[in-house]
């Protein structure tokens, strides 16, 4: 029976026979040359395994004496329970085949991050890697489960655009036979078209932001998530945000909490996460907390910075909603409040623990004129965004929508200190390789 190694241990198989398909994770012959311990990996986990000489062929020995980390098998043997063993469980060996002994593996211990992201094809290949990647695909799972139970439509929307939607610094040129086009910085301009046709909708996509930045925050290359609904205002939108977060964050302990154990995270505090309300706080009243509880006097009207957003988390175990940010600092398309010109229909989402933003998201200008207005502020040409403003023509209604940074999200559940480790080729300001 060919079965993965998971299997092994979720249906506890002492005494059974099989054969395990995999690679090489740890090799060790023994001090008296008669004995092979070897780790075997495969996308499910680790199993030691124990070859006897005496106890297999003479090709089956020579192939397990001579693996090297990384060599790909077929071993074949008894599953014996072994409490010394990682997991508890080892293979007795009758038979193991190599399929491609390889080289020499490049990646040992103690070597530098650089160089881990320059052999980053085979540094994937890691448990640590391996364990975040497979979080980050129930994470993606799960928004999709979580918009579907809720009747929204998933929407793909052009990743070649011709406009500008989060300022025009951070947009990447791409030669478009003769004419300039940009990679799409999000989806929400062509979200606002397609609301009037699929209601409710979301998607999962690729963005890209040409920010020029070296924190462990910042991706030129991330994933978002976004949604966009029809007959939404900002204290909806907000909510259903809180909800997201709240179910992908239940659907992650509920499938990985022994993976988030070995990556040392701390599952308490996620669990804390899942048994509390998130509270909805102004931009007005972070900047009280800061100088309150923080001595920190922020002037009215200044973007909050990463220090500003880690200390005001500090008071907080939960993500948190931030509403109504200064309307000067915000994107022409997030409208004014008008109980409080002065503040913008928007949010943001905090992380705890330091992880900074994680969503962002408005209810939508309907004020044609106001946005033109914003745009030449920001040094844009209404003219470009022509058929957007269309939308506001033709039976507009109240909308809103937010994008959740799929990388920022990881990062946060899996505790990982740079957001490089969220992805599995990251691309940054310095690195466009492997």
């Amino acid at each position: 029976m060919i079965t993965d190694i998971n299997t092994v241990f979720a249906n506890k198989m002492d005494g059974k026979e099989l054969t395990v398909r995999g690679w090489i994770y740890r090799h060790r012959v023994g001090s008296a040359g008669s004995m092979v311990f070897a780790v075997l990996r495969d996308s499910t986990g680790v199993l030691q395994a124990t070859i006897k000489k005496d106890k297999v062929d003479e090709k089956s020995w020579t192939d397990a004496s001579e693996a090297y980390v990384e060599s790909s098998v077929v071993v074949s043997g008894t599953v014996k329970k072994d409490d010394r063993a990682p997991g508890g469980f080892e293979l007795v060996v009758d038979k193991f085949e190599t399929v491609c002994k390889g080289e020499p593996f490049p990646i040992a211990k103690d070597l530098s991050e650089e160089y881990l992201l320059d052999v980053r094809h085979l540094w994937i290949r890691s448990q640590k890697l391996t364990k975040i990647l497979q979080i980050r695909s129930t994470v993606i799972q799960s928004i999709h489960d979580f918009f579907r139970g809720r009747g929204y439509t998933l929407f793909d929307p052009p990743i070649l655009s011709p406009n500008a939607c989060e300022g025009k610094m951070t947009l990447f040129e791409v030669q478009y036979f003769q004419d300039k086009m940009y990679l799409t910085q999000s989806w929400q301009l062509y979200a606002e078209a397609a609301i009037f046709a699929l209601g409710k909708i979301y998607d999962v996509a690729p963005t890209f932001r040409a920010e020029r930045s070296k924190t462990s925050r910042h991706l030129a290359e991330f994933w978002m998530a976004e949604m966009e609904a029809p007959w939404m205002e900002l204290a909806e939108v907000t909510e259903v945000a809180k909800d997201e977060i709240k179910f992908i964050v239940e659907k992650v302990l509920e499938k990985h909490e022994e993976d988030l154990k070995f990556l040392g995270r701390d599952v308490s505090k996620l669990k804390t996460v899942v048994s509390k309300p998130f509270p909805t706080i102004t931009y007005s009243e972070v900047l009280k907390i800061l100088k309150e509880k923080e001595g920190m006097d922020i002037k009215w009207g200044e973007d909050l910075r990463t220090i500003e957003e880690e200390k005001v988390m500090t008071h907080f175990d939960t993500p948190v909603v931030v509403t109504n940010y200064p309307v000067e600092i915000m994107a022409f398309y997030k409208p004014e409040d008008k109980k409080n010109p002065k503040t913008a229909l928007c949010f943001d989402m905090l992380a705890p623990e330091g992880y900074g933003e994680i969503v962002g998201g408005s209810q939508r200008s309907l004020d044609v004129e106001d946005m033109k207005k914003r745009l030449a502020k920001e040094e844009g040409n209404p003219d470009d965004y022509s058929w957007y403003f269309d939308l506001r023509k033709y039976g507009s209604v109240p909308h809103s929508g937010y994008g959740v940074g799929v990388e920022r999200v990881v990062r946060w559940l899996c505790g990982s200190e740079n957001i490089k480790d969220a992805i599995a080729f990251p691309r940054t300001m310095n690195r466009n390789k492997p």
